[in-house]
């Protein structure tokens, strides 16, 4: 319930205990701090929506978040293949091959968008779906892939040469050698993979997402 609240000049002529306290003005001031709250919540929602309306970079799913690490699925596989059956290795593979799948895809989307009334459109879509594609194809499923079998491989072999370690932690050490390996192997093939691509497909169109030069 509100109760009005009386003027500063009733107040101080009534007898003490005449006027209840002003509750009502509590009330309000609740209220207002509630506005306020919701206003600045308003706002802050505003300054977001302007900001992608100003072509603020849009966070990438396949690149910024958690999601990033399907893409090394296929090198753990392998570094697991001493211990688990070959059918899980090809799982494993399967995972990472629809992460590249799928990031190849929205990178289309991406470039789709940002070049909405460029009449090269479908090129710049298509440039940046097969950029993408082959980069990651080798970048992050075949060489890391090839590159962990031959080391796990090699390991195994070489601890059952050299050592008289029981099988299973002949098995466990390469797995372990394997999983070390990933982080060390990542920044010189994605390098490589660059290199390659520089000198060879990107030619061919110039930057991602750029159509090709004219002949």
């Amino acid at each position: 319930m509100w109760v009005l609240c009386p003027s500063a000049a009733a107040r101080a002529e009534a007898a003490p205990g005449e006027f209840p306290p002003c509750a009502g003005a509590r009330r309000g001031a609740g209220f207002g701090d509630a506005l306020s709250g919701a206003g600045r919540a308003r706002a802050e929602a505003a300054a977001a929506a302007g900001a992608r309306a100003m072509g603020a970079p849009e966070r990438d799913l396949y690149r910024d978040t958690w999601v990033r690490y399907l893409g090394y699925a296929n090198e753990v596989g392998e570094s697991f293949r001493p211990l688990v059956p070959v059918q899980v290795v090809w799982a494993s593979y399967g995972v990472a091959t629809a992460y590249v799948t799928a990031d190849a895809i929205d990178k289309g989307r991406r470039a789709a968008a940002a070049h909405a009334q460029d009449p090269a459109q479908a090129t710049r879509v298509g440039v940046a779906v097969v950029d993408t594609f082959v980069w990651q194809s080798l970048a992050s499923v075949a060489i890391p892939g090839l590159t962990i079998n031959r080391l796990c491989a090699a390991s195994l072999a070489l601890l059952g040469a050299l050592t008289r370690w029981p099988p299973p932690l002949r098995r466990w050490t390469t797995t372990a050698l394997g999983l070390a390996a990933i982080p060390i192997i990542i920044t010189p093939i994605d390098r490589t993979v660059d290199f390659l691509m520089d000198s060879s497909l990107r030619k061919l169109y110039g930057a991602p997402g750029e159509p090709p030069a004219p002949h």
